[in-house]
């Protein structure tokens, strides 16, 4: 089974995606990544978008750390990017980040100087 979505490595620990389904969480855990941040708000796209709670659930079930941390747009805080370079440092890697097409997975990537690493 594939991936319903293409994936961009952004470093070797780091790697964003459009929406997945629940059941890529299982193909991303033999893919090798050890955790899934969910960047997009809940019905953000209508009933058919899977609710963190459903990707949190096969996330646990997979062994994978989630972490739900949505954002609306592309315009980013300051105390947002210290939350998430913290949050990427403590998780562990490799990382997935997704939202609706990737867009705001890689802003955050961007915005904390690509330093996703326990070293950052």
């Amino acid at each position: 089974m594939s991936l319903s979505v293409p994936t961009q490595q952004l470093c070797p620990e780091f790697t964003v995606c459009g929406q997945i389904t629940v059941d890529d969480v299982a193909v991303l855990a033999r893919q090798g990544y050890r955790s899934i941040i969910n960047n997009r708000p809940d019905g953000e796209g209508g009933p058919s978008q899977p609710t963190s709670a459903q990707i949190e659930a096969a996330a646990k079930a997979a062994g994978l750390a989630y972490v739900h941390f949505p954002v609306a747009t592309m315009m980013v805080s300051p105390q947002q990017v210290m939350r998430y370079q913290a949050l990427c440092g403590d998780l562990p890697h490799p990382i997935v980040a997704f939202c609706a097409a990737g867009g705001r997975a890689n802003v955050l990537f961007q915005a904390v100087g690509c330093r996703v690493g326990r070293s950052a």
